[in-house]
């Protein structure tokens, strides 16, 4: 079991999504934005750090498993000074993660659109149905909040995968074999996982 917080930054509204990661099952804990109304970009980072610091901790105080964070990577945008002021945002994120000791990843628009819909490119609302289906969601989050769960799911997605595999990889040498192209676990195998 593992919490998984997704970022999705911004400079006027930075959306974050909570889920909780069971084996192959999702749970939707939170979501919501962080909005910056504010003109001053000293006081927009501040806003950001402060915020994403205080949902972590109240998570950290609360919850006996692991918190990961996952956060969208920074594409370069036709408008110079809107990709510098996202970047911003985004450090900001990213301080107020590490500031708590937790590990960060990152996955570009393109990674989390796939994961979510199947499709690189799919459009903000095709993310905020698909997140509403996978988390069997009952009500339709803001475009942020679910961008920022889809974030989360991208890197439950990548994580499962990436545990399968150091799974697999580390049955070779210890009596595992692999028929039609599954790999059979020894029952010692299996009493070491447990």
């Amino acid at each position: 079991m593992a919490i998984i917080i997704g970022i999705d930054p911004g400079s006027r509204m930075t959306g974050y999504g909570i889920l909780r990661q069971t084996g192959d099952k999702l749970t939707y804990i939170d979501s919501g934005t962080i909005r910056t109304d504010t003109k001053e970009m000293p006081e927009r980072l501040k806003r950001i750090f402060n915020g994403l610091t205080r949902i972590t901790q109240h998570h950290l105080k609360y919850a006996d498993e692991p918190i990961y964070t996952a956060i969208e990577q920074v594409f370069m945008a036709e408008n110079p000074d809107s990709a510098l002021k996202l970047g911003q945002a985004r450090g900001a994120a990213i301080a107020a993660m590490v500031a708590l000791d937790l590990e960060v990843s990152e996955y570009t628009a393109r990674q989390i659109k796939q994961a979510v819909c199947g499709y690189g490119a799919a459009a903000k609302e095709q993310v905020q149905e698909m997140v509403c289906r996978i988390l069997t969601l009952d009500f339709v989050p803001q475009q942020d909040a679910a961008d920022g769960l889809a974030c989360a799911i991208c890197h439950a997605h990548s994580s499962h995968s990436m545990n399968k595999l150091l799974l697999n990889s580390s049955m070779r040498g210890r009596g595992a074999s692999k028929k039609k192209g599954r790999w059979r676990l020894t029952e010692e195998d299996l009493g070491n996982l447990r």
